[in-house]
């Protein structure tokens, strides 16, 4: 057997040893690739330390696919909002940010998950994109330029209740952990790599460490999948709803926002789907556009946004 097609064949071994896993558990996938490697030495396919290199990538595959725990969840959440702040200065105005804060704290407690590891933070961010990030553990930035979009108190309660949906949901878990998973296949690609020549081992490697760079990248570049993101806005509406906002402002803030989609922006348009399809499929649960909010609200609104 060649030893780039031994390769493959580990490749293919882990991965459908993985899904597997996923049903089975990490003792499985072990097992079961113990036992697919020895079969292998036994018929002479691949030597007894070729065998070991697999089964060591075979436990790291496995690894990747742990559950994340709300500490864990949390310091990465607070790697990703550093990585975002790189990108993006707070905005310095200390009441502001209170009142963005307290609007998001209270609308939290009304999710599947109000609770999470060091709470729920929000921040401002200085700067004119339209545009808002919701990191793991609960840490949500929401730009000035998204907030001036907003017309209400409930339509920026739309706005946050869509970020904490994505929490609620642990959206982002779903793209560290493909890093996670990218990571132990760079182990698969080292060990396999030892009994590949050297152009076929920097191929391999030039393509495992493109993928890894792409994750510290995901949030702010190419953002979650269309699917995620009407989950989001499903959440955002359940959120509303049991909070006494109206839900419909949810498709308001959207309208806005379409009267000034521009799909070239590297913005929000970089990593959401077109509002004009999410409005759709909100009106396809008999969501409908609400605009307008109670006095008290409006009156806290105002006042906030002369702070701007």
């Amino acid at each position: 057997m060649k030893k780039w097609t031994l390769f493959h064949c580990a490749l293919l071994t882990v991965a459908a040893g993985s899904l597997m896993w996923m049903m089975t558990g990490c003792e499985t996938l072990d097992q079961l690739s113990e036992l697919g490697t020895s079969i292998a030495v036994a018929s002479g396919s691949i030597t007894s330390n070729e065998a070991a290199s697999i089964n060591r990538t075979t436990h790291a595959v496995g690894k990747t696919f742990d559950d994340i725990t709300p500490e864990q969840e949390y310091y990465i959440g607070r790697t990703v909002a550093a990585t975002v702040l790189i990108g993006y200065k707070p905005l310095p105005t200390a009441k502001l940010n209170w009142y963005v804060n307290e609007l998001g704290q209270t609308l939290a407690q009304f999710s599947d998950r109000p609770e999470v590891f060091g709470g729920y933070h929000f921040m401002v961010l200085d700067s004119d994109d339209i545009n808002a990030f919701a990191a793991p553990g609960g840490l949500i930035l929401v730009t000035r330029g998204l907030i001036e979009c907003c017309k209400n108190e409930d339509e920026l309660a739309s706005v946050l209740a869509h970020e904490i949906g994505h929490v609620e949901k642990k959206h982002g878990l779903r793209a560290i952990r493909t890093g996670r998973l990218n990571s132990a296949l760079t182990v698969l690609a080292v060990e396999s790599g030892k009994n590949l020549g050297g152009q076929e081992l920097a191929e391999v490697m030039g393509a495992f460490d493109d993928s890894i760079n792409e994750i510290s990248t995901t949030l702010m570049n190419s953002g979650y999948s269309r699917k995620l993101e009407y989950e989001a806005d499903a959440a955002a509406v359940a959120i509303l709803e049991n909070a006494g906002y109206q839900p419909g402002a949810l498709v308001a803030m959207l309208e806005n926002m379409n009267r000034s989609w521009d799909p070239n922006r590297h913005d929000f348009a970089a990593t959401h789907p077109p509002p004009a399809d999410r409005i759709q499929q909100l009106k396809r649960r008999g969501i409908t556009s609400a605009s307008g909010s109670d006095v008290a609200r409006q009156k806290r609104f105002g006042a906030a946004m002369k702070l701007l």
